[in-house]
């Protein structure tokens, strides 16, 4: 890196360096294959230093259209020099109606003016120069998000009425739609807050008693995008039926301001108490209560649970497929050794099969088995399923699948299942 010659407040406006005796134009921009910030120079005369200098707003306009050029170079490729030496003399040196001309043509970054205080309706017009008289070297990158995030709404014919900005204020989604919404009602005017809260109040009152449960078999803390879609499903349709004027951005940060709460509290209870829920959701059936079980997995680990044990069997082996579950590892494991019995679980297939023991071997021959397929309806299915085998066996899961003893029947049954 050369001397610096000259600089402005703002560290990331371009500075003028002398480099081996020749004046260049520094800036950083983009990131290299490490996320590492990248820096770029190209040579400038002592009359485009002059004008950098001198004025704020050629210099921010020169910045401007160069920052597409390192755009272009990406995390590791040359910046075109020709290109931005080309820029010099045309957006330093010209007549302001010129230098708006030119940025008619080329491509310019927007928001970095917009962020250091260009006037947005002289923008939209073309003049360039003239609605930088108000330039501040200081930006304000929150009112550039906020002018990028309106940009982008027009753009798919969302236009925001008061009530909608002010409810995606209050879910903090105003900049970003996807930041976790959480509930400040401090970001609203204090003339909309009630209209915002009959409209939380509606959303509430829709998916009361609805839950988001787990999903073991994508992470410990992962949820059931089922219960997440009927949740959503419910808060849009009720705010939509008492609220017709609202844009569906609204609608839907409501909806996940809701969902995400009830998937948060569902992350955070305890296990024992997730699976008694579920359990009681479900008519499990049977009455031979397991009292030791075996659990596998598509890699051979397995865990023991037996009914002194503080945890419950399905506690422990939800939690079991929560820490081994991952795509090259889907298939687990209940056995009831003792008894001669088991299901298996496919979550790759959704489907299960249920092992029953018909003949002990005895005298060199093989131990008989009677195997029976049946397709499963998501964790929820899956959860009935493994909730009545613990309680009575794979006789309780007579009436919760239909099941086949051909594994072909089995296949053409999911085909049937996937067409539809």
């Amino acid at each position: 890196m050369g001397d610096i010659v000259f600089t402005r407040r703002s560290g990331w406006i371009p500075n003028v360096i002398r480099e081996d005796g020749e004046l260049k134009l520094m800036l950083g921009a983009g990131a290299d294959a490490n996320h590492e910030p990248r820096t770029f120079t190209f040579p400038i005369g002592e009359a485009h230093a002059a004008v950098v200098q001198e004025d704020l707003a050629r210099h921010l306009l020169l910045w401007s259209a160069v920052l597409p050029l390192c755009d272009a170079a990406g995390s590791r490729g040359p910046l075109d020099e020709t290109a931005a030496v080309a820029l010099l003399d045309p957006i330093l040196l010209s007549a302001p109606a010129d230098v708006d001309a030119l940025f008619r043509r080329i491509e310019w970054d927007r928001d970095r003016l917009i962020a250091h205080g260009a006037d947005i309706d002289a923008l939209d017009r073309g003049q360039v120069c003239a609605a930088l008289r108000s330039a501040t070297e200081t930006p304000d990158e929150k009112r550039a998000r906020k002018h990028h995030a309106n940009r982008r709404r027009a753009e798919r014919g969302a236009v925001l009425g008061p009530l909608d900005s002010a409810l995606l204020r209050y879910t903090g989604q105003y900049l970003h739609g996807a930041t976790v919404p959480r509930r400040i009602p401090a970001a609203v005017e204090a003339t909309l807050l009630p209209e915002v809260m009959r409209v939380i109040t509606t959303a509430e009152r829709a998916c009361a008693g609805m839950r988001i449960g787990r999903d073991p078999r994508r992470g410990k803390r992962a949820t059931d995008k089922r219960d997440w879609d009927r949740m959503a499903t419910a808060v849009e349709a009720a705010v939509r039926r008492a609220h017709p004027e609202l844009v569906d951005d609204a609608v839907r940060t409501v909806s996940f301001l809701l969902c995400s709460e009830a998937a948060d509290r569902s992350r955070n209870t305890p296990v024992e108490e997730d699976e008694e829920a579920a359990g009681d959701r479900a008519d499990v059936g049977g009455s031979a209560r397991k009292t030791a079980l075996s659990f596998t997995d598509d890699k051979d680990v397995g865990r023991k649970w037996r009914s002194d044990q503080s945890r419950t069997a399905t506690a422990e082996f939800w939690e079991f497929v929560g820490d081994r579950s991952a795509a090259d590892n889907e298939v687990f494991t209940i056995e009831d050794e003792e008894m001669g019995e088991g299901i298996q679980l496919h979550f790759y297939a959704d489907s299960v099969a249920r092992v029953t023991t018909v003949g002990a071997g005895g005298g060199g021959a093989d131990t008989e088995y009677r195997v029976e397929y049946s397709l499963v309806d998501g964790i929820g299915g899956y959860r009935t399923l493994v909730s009545a085998f613990v309680r009575g066996g794979c006789a309780a899961l007579e009436r919760h699948g239909s099941w086949m003893s051909d594994a072909a029947e089995l296949e053409r049954a999911r085909r049937r299942r996937d067409a539809e």
